[in-house]
This record gives structure tokens, sequence and C-alpha cells, in this order.
């Protein structure tokens, strides 16, 4: 057993009212290491999201997500730029582009992200960007043509292929591909839980990192009162589509009151964390407003 601890009590990215395109909202980030820094792609919103109580999306409703990129020497004072690096253009991403989730494979870092098409609250799917940089990305279209959320490629290749993990409701699936095209072997690899904290649905945060004992899965487990928490799962090193062991409780959960106070309450959602000074470093939203970080010593990470 094992819990994360917060390394801020005070979130460490927050709105800001004087840039209209994340005035709203920062929160669900990919993070990254690159060129001996933290950099983080965080998603960010234009305006609340009191939408979602309303039967379907309305234009006179309508939120936009971008991506914004802040960088950071200690993983904990981050630099942002002015204006967006990402944001939506194509058709499917009419209402932006959501929860980036970034694996370097090679030299190229990949991101898998969620493309809002706000047709109905349903019109969500997982589209892929490349990059060598962090700033300048070329598109590769959506990865699943269906309702999905969730994605995020391991940094490994798994038999000499891409290994994708996404969720079709409610579990964590994966599948595997060639080319990142034509995805197949789709799998669940990992199941919800009845009664208990990871009941409603569960997804994976960032992409699983390999540690001594094989692939450590962090994800996002949701209960019926609505309440987003963070649990720990061992994938198997020779086959990750294997879980060895899942953590009974959960390693974060809403407890200071900007995580249980916001946009959308009760909320720990992670899409990433990097390995910093043999420190694994998580990064979440919390209530859907603002980021936060908590972290633990590796070696201290036990199933």
């Amino acid at each position: 057993m094992f819990k994360l601890r917060r390394l801020s009590e005070q979130p460490i990215l927050t709105p800001l009212p004087e840039h209209p395109w994340e005035r709203a909202a920062v929160f669900n980030c990919g993070v990254t290491m690159h060129q001996g820094q933290v950099h983080m792609i965080y998603r960010a919103s234009d305006r609340d999201f009191q939408v979602l109580g309303h039967t379907e999306p309305s234009e006179n409703h309508k939120f936009y997500s971008s991506f914004g990129l802040a960088v950071s020497a200690d993983g904990l004072n981050f630099t942002r730029e002015k204006d967006p690096i990402f944001q939506g253009e194509e058709e499917q991403e009419a209402w932006g582009v959501e929860d980036p989730r970034l694996s370097k494979i090679g030299d190229t870092y990949y991101m898998v992200y969620t493309s809002f098409g706000g047709r109905s609250w349903d019109d969500h799917k997982i589209s892929l960007a490349s990059s060598q940089d962090l700033r300048t990305w070329q598109r590769h279209g959506v990865l699943l043509d269906e309702p999905n959320k969730d994605g995020g490629l391991l940094e490994e290749k798994v038999d000499g292929k891409y290994m994708l993990f996404h969720r079709r409701m409610p579990h964590i699936w994966a599948a595997f591909s060639e080319d990142l095209k034509t995805w197949h072997n789709h799998q669940i690899i990992m199941e919800t839980i009845p009664g208990g904290w990871e009941e409603e649905k569960i997804g994976i945060a960032g992409q699983p990192l390999r540690i001594r004992q094989g692939y450590l899965m962090l994800y996002h487990a949701v209960d019926r009162k609505k309440v987003y928490r963070l649990g720990a799962a061992l994938l198997d090193g020779e086959d990750p589509t294997k879980v060895v062991r899942r953590l009974p409780e959960p390693i974060l959960e809403p407890e200071l009151e900007w995580e249980r106070v916001g946009h959308v309450p009760n909320v720990v959602f992670s899409c990433g964390q990097v390995v910093k000074d043999d420190m694994l470093l998580v990064y979440y939203g919390a209530a859907d407003q603002v980021v936060g970080v908590a972290g633990i010593e590796l070696n201290k990470i036990a199933f």
C-alpha cells in the first residue's frame, strides 16, 4: 500500500482572468520531461460548465477548451505561455480539445487527447497528434471512431506494436496497432468494482510508467456520488494487459476545499506524471478548475 502526499497545499496553476481562453479553468494536464524540465500541457476553458445540466449542448451556453503550455525547472513553479499552443481545428473539435496525455516513443512526443464535437454530450472521441518540441504539433486525426475517452499510449512497444489504453464505458480497455491508425485486439484489462469507490467508471490517469516490479498504472475511479479519486495498479512487465495487483484503497482523494468546490465538485483527476529526482510527481485537475500536484518517492511505491 502507498498514498500520494500533496506537495503544495495550494493549486500550482489557476485561471488567469486576463487571458480569455483560460479565464474560467485550468485543469487536466499531460506532463513529460523535455530538456531537463517538466513540460505541462494543460486543458483550459473560457467558460464554466453549468451547461452540463442542459438536455443537449447549446451554442448559447458553449464553453471552449484549448491547450496551454507551462514549463518548470523544479516541478512546482511553472511559467506558462501567453497564448494556447493547441486549439480545435477539425469538425470533431468544434467545442475544443480536452484531457491530453503525453507519451515519448523514440524521439517523438505523442499526445492522445479528447476531441469534443458538441453535437451531444457523448460526442467525444480520442485523437492523436505528434511533436518534436511540444510546441508544434502534427495532427493524425481520430484514433477510434466511437464515443471514447481516457486514451493514452504506452511508452514502449509490446511485441513490436503500439499499445493504446482507452475507456469504453465503464472499464479500462487496451488495443494494439502497427501503424497508429488501425487498432485491433481490443480487450478489457481492468473492470469497475461494485459497491465502493470505483463502482461507476474507471479510466487511466497518465501513461503507465515502468518501475522495478512492472508497469505502474495510475487511474481515476468514480463512485455513485460522482466523487473522483485516484487509484493504482501494477501491470505485468512482459504483458501489460495483465493486472498483477490493484490497491484496494485510493492513493489520493478530494479533501482540500479547492478539490471539493469548483466547476465540478469532489474531483481529483490526473492525466500525467513524471519522475524527477527519484520522485514520482503526479499532476491533477481539482474540481475541474485548478491544477494540483502530489508525489511519492519511487522507493516507497510498493504492491
